[in-house]
């Protein structure tokens, strides 16, 4: 069992029961899944990028990542349909957890100049999504191999049904937000 998954159980279900109130178990948000999604403006003109994008994001997740493709063409951005143009990886289960305990205490502490994780983030039905501006902040990566930096999109999917739920959930599972509530 990953460790996060361990603690969600024993301490988190606990607490989120006592400050929500609820009656059940099962009323307690959980993490459905994470989706990784890198996507590569590159890419148009260069489709090696977006393999080396994808092969940065197996790397980081742990997963093989689904390239994704254009749906259509768009003349002014020299963009034509079915093209690579990004990278994507859902995480759910064991890996999702131990993605959860890198992100939050390996390579967020790792960005510079860091305060914190905004708040506004949420999309009012309990789903969070962070923006990183650089994938050299996870460690599986290796500095000498980059060829350029990439950023990434993480969106946590909880089965919280409003945003404060979910933002207590987060916060209960060691997601460092910037100041108080």
């Amino acid at each position: 069992m990953a460790r996060l998954m361990k603690y969600y159980k024993e301490t988190v279900v606990p607490e989120m029961m006592k400050k929500f109130s609820y009656k059940n178990v099962y009323q307690v948000p959980k993490f459905e899944k994470i989706v990784v999604n890198m996507g590569v403006g590159e890419g148009i003109t260069n489709p090696k990028d977006v393999e080396d994008a994808a092969a940065e994001l197996g790397m980081i997740t742990g997963q093989k990542p689904l390239i994704t493709r254009s749906k259509k063409a768009i003349s002014n951005f020299k963009l034509r349909r079915n093209l690579a143009i990004g990278a994507k990886v859902t995480l759910r289960g064991k890996i999702m957890y131990e993605f959860y305990d890198r992100l939050v205490n390996v390579a967020i502490p790792r960005i510079r100049d860091f305060r914190g994780v905004p708040r506004k983030s949420f999309d009012g039905r309990g789903n969070y999504t962070l923006g990183v501006t650089d994938q050299i902040i996870f460690p599986e990566i290796d500095l000498d191999k980059v060829k350029r930096t990439q950023g990434m999109d993480i969106t946590i999917v909880t089965s919280g049904k409003t945003d404060k739920e979910a933002e207590g959930l987060l916060e209960l599972m060691g997601m460092p937000f910037k100041g108080k509530e």
